[in-house]
């Protein structure tokens, strides 16, 4: 089966490079732009099932996607981006500013670190990877959409690739990007990543 990661459109806090887990914010107009040109990215695609996080910036993305096939969005807690605890909403300076030896054992790529009041890599790791392999048993000949966060894609796709999770900050992955896994029978490749070609022209 395929597996097509989408991450949501743009929000104000992604503009503001602010820390973003589990706090319900709002798509941009820009971000509402992007999400339509996603889905239009997506329609010619034969999806059996569309998957999203609950939280309202995928949820929008995801219900742009639907429009173009039969079928409903299901919400999937495993797919909430990770908990940043008492860091959502901050900016790096202010991470920085208050949390300062966190930041520095959380540059050494810990993934057992909790976010201050959050959940640490490792856990989110666990949750979504669990949360794929249910959505890939269900649907062994099919394509399935997710619809996702940043975290959350970068783990599915590290732990895909048998890479460690520490790695995640050698993947870079925009807005609105569309990235592909197929499950076969001799095992899992990725096809695309960080697809954002469908984003030409949005101011």
């Amino acid at each position: 089966m395929r597996l097509i990661l989408a991450r949501h459109g743009e929000t104000m806090w992604n503009r503001e490079n602010r820390i973003l887990g589990h706090t319900e914010i709002e798509l941009t107009e820009k971000g509402r732009k992007q999400a339509e040109r996603l889905a239009l990215a997506l329609k010619d695609e034969k999806v059996t099932a569309i998957y999203s996080s609950p939280l309202r910036r995928a949820r929008e993305t995801a219900d742009e996607i639907a429009r173009f096939h039969q079928q409903e969005v299901v919400p999937d807690d495993g797919l909430k981006e990770l908990d940043a605890g008492e860091l959502d909403g901050l900016t790096f300076d202010q991470v920085m500013e208050r949390y300062g030896k966190f930041l520095e054992e959380w540059l050494k790529d810990i993934p057992s670190l909790k976010m201050p009041g959050g959940e640490s890599v490792a856990e989110l790791d666990e949750r979504t990877w669990a949360t794929v392999e249910r959505i890939v048993n269900e649907h062994p000949e099919g394509v399935a959409v997710l619809v996702s966060h940043s975290f959350v894609i970068m783990s599915i796709i590290s732990r895909a690739l048998g890479m460690s999770i520490s790695n995640f900050r050698r993947l870079r992955l925009g807005v609105a990007s569309i990235s592909i896994l197929n499950f076969g029978k001799r095992g899992i490749s990725l096809l695309q990543f960080n697809d954002t070609c469908h984003l030409q022209g949005i101011d």
